[in-house]
This record gives C-alpha cells, sequence and structure tokens, in this order.
C-alpha cells in the first residue's frame, strides 16, 4: 500500500499548489488575456492596432479602472462594447438598417475570485506614469437634466454611448457603469485628450474648457440605473 500513500500524498500536495496557481495575476494575464489586450504598451500604436486588437489596451489599466469593479466583473463579465471592440467589424446590414451582429461577439472569460482578485491586482499595478492628475476632478455637483442635455445635445456624447440601456449609440462603450468601473480623474483626463489614451482612437479632442469637461465628467460618474447595480 506504500504506493497508495505516495500517490495520496502527491494528490494532496497537487491540489494545495492549486490556489497559488490561480493568485498569480501576472501568470493569469500571461496566459489568458495578451491574445486580446495588450498589457504592455505597443511599439506601434496606429490605426492597424486599433483596427486588429480584440479588447481594450491594459498597460494603463492602474490609470483607469476601479479594483472593486474589475473583481466583480471578471467573475461575471457583462457587455460594455454592444458593438465590439472596433464596431465596423461586427456590424451587419439589414431592410431596417445597420444593426450589429451579435453572433460575432465573442463572450469574455469568467475567473473564479482567487483568480479574479488576483488578476484584478495585477492589472491595478499596470500604469504610466503622467497618463492622469490625480485630482484633476473636482466633483462639483451637476444637475441630471442639465448634464443630460450636455451629454446628449450639447456635446453630441449619445451618438456614441449610453447613458441609459439602450438609449444612445453602440459604437463606444456604455457609461452607465462608469460610476463603478472608471475612475473619475481617468474620466476627466480622457475627454480632454482622447488621443494621449488611446493614440488613433476616433474619439474626437472636442477642446473644451475645464468647466464644461467638470460638467461632463460629473455627469457621466453620476449615472446609475438598474443594470449598473
Amino acid at each position: 500500500m506504500k504506493w497508495l500513500r505516495v500517490f495520496c500524498v502527491a494528490t494532496v500536495a497537487t491540489a494545495a499548489s492549486l490556489p497559488a496557481m490561480a493568485a498569480d495575476g501576472g501568470q493569469i494575464l500571461s496566459s489568458q488575456c495578451v491574445s486580446c489586450h495588450a498589457i504592455t504598451k505597443p511599439e506601434k500604436a496606429g490605426i492597424d492596432h486599433i483596427w486588429s486588437r480584440k479588447g481594450p489596451d491594459l498597460y494603463y489599466a492602474g490609470n483607469k479602472f476601479q479594483k472593486e469593479w474589475l473583481v466583480d466583473w471578471l467573475q461575471n463579465p457583462k457587455t460594455i462594447r454592444p458593438g465590439g471592440e472596433f464596431y465596423h467589424n461586427h456590424v451587419k446590414s439589414t431592410p431596417e438598417g445597420d444593426v450589429i451582429d451579435n453572433s460575432k461577439i465573442v463572450a469574455h472569460v469568467k475567473l473564479d475570485k482567487a483568480s479574479a482578485e488576483a488578476a484584478a491586482d495585477a492589472l491595478m499595478k499596470l500604469s504610466v506614469p503622467g497618463l492622469v492628475e490625480a485630482g484633476v476632478f473636482k466633483n462639483a455637483p451637476v444637475t441630471p437634466t442639465m448634464g443630460a442635455m450636455f451629454f446628449g445635445k450639447l456635446r453630441g456624447c449619445s451618438s456614441c454611448h449610453q447613458d441609459a440601456p439602450g438609449k444612445g449609440g453602440t459604437s463606444g462603450p456604455e457609461l452607465y457603469t462608469a460610476h463603478k468601473r472608471l475612475q473619475a480623474d481617468y474620466v476627466y483626463s480622457y475627454i480632454q485628450d482622447p488621443q494621449k489614451m488611446d493614440p488613433r482612437v476616433w474619439m474626437p479632442k472636442m477642446d473644451m474648457k475645464d468647466p464644461d469637461i467638470q460638467r461632463l465628467t460629473g455627469y457621466i460618474m453620476q449615472l446609475k440605473s438598474e443594470a449598473a447595480q
């Protein structure tokens, strides 16, 4: 029965090592994320990179995301970009007009809790110094009515983004979960200069003054909906 004791000891040792392997955030990023995301800054971050990538760049994830949201989302991924990372690749023509072909949208991998926490820790360590100015968003109150008018009619954000489920465009990420997903200083900085964050991205730089960027950021960061709970 000596072989059985050896087998049992080996099995226990292997099982004991699994949580440690699952908790290796760097390994998770390398094995499960790099096929769709850039976790280091691309040497050539041109239009070809944007057209071909399957998911957003993550080399500045620590400047962008909120860790708590990352942990939850990695365990239960939900659609953020209705049209996929590059919407043009997921559009089909119909008699009623162009629509998103959901069959081309690839579901994101799910992680267990330990792996999600480890991956989130690793992602939050990825940052670019000077990319986002800490404290640039002043969190001044914004009335929902004025914010919605600014978002929709005055700045045209709703042509690409949704500020409520099913309300707005689908070529960009939805923003009704931004208050949980994104850091406010990142939202401000992205609005101020999208190409600084994401070279060649199609979101326009609108050259808004600080009060307008503060107002728009404040509106986005206070959006809530049943889908965001």
